[in-house]
């Protein structure tokens, strides 16, 4: 019987198709550090993946008529609005940490500068985290109800992070956030916003009641309840891409089509549908409350599990134009080549 052969590609025109594939997106910088590598989950456009079969249900658990909320702008209530962060050279002498579960805590020291920003000012009686970035070494250390010294410094739990790594705490770890993750790489920065005009990662955000579970990229979770319309922490959501954006205001722009390509994760309990940032005196607040147009029903919770190429890792196998970083041997494969 004759067979029709499938067409062959010889080397040169496969390495030609090769070359068009465009290569991941720079990841996000601050002073210097990338804010882990191009291939880490927070850098890793979900806008493609398949959406989870649960979305429905969860989205009607957190609020579905209920709308996004920036928790992060100029002042409120007297302190800076949001998480801030503070910068410092390697230099930076480090100094001990008293924790309440040092059994999760990465022991330190911390190199906290004399009178670092604290999430609700030096007075805050809320998270009062501290994050701080050692920009020589690209080392990011990070605080939960962190005070000052009277002997030393105390919080309740701290982390470490190698902005250059993709490794992820020790499974059931908290970190200086419920889910055990890092604060700073969901955050939402002006200079990225206004200065760069584009967002290159997931945002962070919180909703009032989660399950006693966690999911990848995910270390810990901090809930008694068990029911299955509870969202677990690490859970992916994104703006859907109908969501129109044309008529917010340009920085709310680029908020909402980050919200579209990266999504947001799930970390920490809290306020419905809240999205973290950083303070800074030159945001807009009316123009960032226009974010509380857009209502929970306008996402949608992604299965990312495809990403995940080590559960241990942050890591992620990143999609480019169809074809999956990885598995170039088996798309050449399919078209005659190697």
């Amino acid at each position: 019987m004759y067979r029709c052969k499938r067409p062959t590609l010889p080397y040169a025109a496969i390495a030609a198709l090769l070359a068009a594939v465009p290569a991941a997106a720079q990841p996000p910088t601050i002073e210097g550090c990338d804010v882990f590598p191009a291939e880490n989950v927070w850098n890793t456009p979900v806008d493609q993946l398949p959406v989870h079969p649960s979305s429905a249900t969860y989205v009607e658990t957190i609020g579905a008529t209920i709308g996004v909320h920036p928790d992060f702008g100029t002042v409120y209530a007297g302190a800076p609005n949001g998480i801030p962060y503070v910068t410092v050279p390697g230099t930076q002498p480090g100094v001990p940490v008293s924790f309440d579960w040092p059994e999760e805590s990465d022991a330190g020291p911390y190199p906290i500068p004399n009178d670092p920003p604290i999430e609700g000012g030096t007075n805050g009686d809320g998270d009062r985290h501290i994050l701080v970035i050692d920009r020589d070494n690209c080392v990011l250390y990070e605080l939960f109800d962190a005070w000052p010294p009277g002997t030393s410094w105390t919080a309740g739990s701290g982390a470490i992070f190698d902005l250059s790594s993709n490794a992820l705490r020790p499974d059931t770890w908290t970190s200086a956030d419920a889910a055990g993750l890092p604060i700073f790489p969901g955050l939402v920065r002006y200079e990225e916003v206004v200065g760069e005009g584009e967002i290159r990662h997931a945002l962070r955000f919180t909703v009032p009641q989660t399950r006693d579970v966690h999911v990848w990229p995910a270390r810990h979770d901090a809930s008694d309840l068990t029911g299955s319309q509870y969202p677990p922490m690490g859970l992916r959501f994104r703006l859907k891409a109908s969501f129109d954006v044309s008529g917010f205001p340009p920085e709310v722009q680029v908020i909402l089509l980050a919200l579209k390509k990266y999504g947001m994760i799930l970390a920490d309990n809290g306020s419905a549908w809240y999205l973290s940032g950083v303070p800074n005196p030159s945001w807009d607040d009316d123009a960032l409350h226009d974010l509380g147009l857009v209502k929970g029903s306008d996402f949608e919770v992604v299965d990312v599990s495809s990403l995940m190429t080590d559960p241990d890792s942050a890591s992620t196998a990143i999609f480019t134009d169809g074809f999956e970083s990885g598995n170039v041997s088996a798309w050449s494969a399919s078209v005659g080549g190697i």
